[in-house]
């Protein structure tokens, strides 16, 4: 079983067994931001902080039968002792979170941590309501800021979907494009259906644009640097050269909405073709903006 489970396992142990959900990811974002290195990312979403791979995780030990749920509640069922299994300092932070917040009520959590890390609260339907005018301007503050006209671009590799789309959230982008000619991955939240619904929850539109991708076929046996390098020259050459048009009405995108973002997987700016789209965009007549990596 993955570690973090053990951990969500770890935590109805110390309430009983039982948890509300919205109490449950308030928690367990209070113990990631204590540990050195957080098992789970999370977002500023309908509530305030939330993480789609804690509920993928719940639903997936769900379907085992390891906890059961209902609009409300999550219950954990199995007798297996999981708070023994983690590392002393998990462990040790569990009990501080259960000390510390354990009677808080749902709406409680919520305030404490709309109070606490405000950028979380941006998105939430009871920020207002929860809060005094005062502490909701400090939500507000916490919006990002960015007016002018930016051509980000993005990868996902080694980082986690939360991580990802709060990287979109910080730079203000309005529009995802994607630029893979197969929007799939084994990676949970990348593939095409599951991205652009996460984007849209968001208020991010997502598009795909597989005609300026580069086909698997196309990416075997890049081991090195100069494998990269070539297959980019084939790509501006015989590519680039063709999708004019799409290169177009990304640019379109760009001065419609102001700050829009290509994605594919590679982190490394220098191994994707996104930069190489990204620079001919810039070429274009009409580009006068900003083009950065994030």
């Amino acid at each position: 079983m993955f570690y973090r489970r053990k951990i969500i396992l770890a935590l109805f142990e110390l309430f009983e067994g039982e948890l509300e959900k919205i109490r449950l990811q308030k928690l367990l974002f209070l113990f990631s931001q204590r540990q050195q290195k957080s098992d789970y990312n999370f977002i500023p979403y309908k509530f305030g902080c939330y993480s789609y791979s804690v509920n993928a995780d719940l639903k997936t030990m769900a379907s085992k039968g390891m906890i059961t749920g209902n609009e409300k509640y999550f219950e954990k069922k199995d007798n297996i002792d999981y708070l023994k299994q983690l590392k002393e300092t998990d462990r040790t932070l569990l009990h501080e979170i259960k000390t510390l917040y354990g009677k808080m009520s749902p709406t409680a959590l919520m305030k404490y941590t709309y109070l606490n890390y405000p950028f979380y609260a941006i998105n939430s339907l009871k920020a207002s309501n929860i809060l005094t005018k005062k502490e909701f301007e400090k939500v507000k503050q916490s919006k990002p800021k960015g007016k002018s006209t930016v051509l980000f671009t993005i990868g996902y590799e080694g980082i986690s979907l939360e991580e990802y789309l709060t990287r979109l959230l910080i730079n203000g982008v309005k529009v995802l494009v994607d630029v893979r000619n197969n929007p799939f991955s084994m990676k949970y939240g990348f593939s095409k259906s599951q991205l652009n619904r996460y984007c849209e929850d968001l208020g991010i539109k997502y598009l795909h644009s597989p005609e300026v991708g580069i086909q698997s076929k196309q990416r075997q046996e890049l081991n090195t640097q100069s494998d990269y390098d070539k297959l980019f020259t084939f790509y501006r050459k015989n590519n680039l050269t063709k999708t004019v048009y799409a290169q177009t009405q990304i640019l379109n995108l760009l001065k419609k909405h102001k700050r829009i973002a290509l994605t594919c997987f590679e982190a490394n700016i220098c191994q994707c073709h996104r930069k190489h789209l990204a620079e001919a965009i810039e070429k274009r007549p009409s580009f006068n903006y900003e083009v950065k990596h994030i």
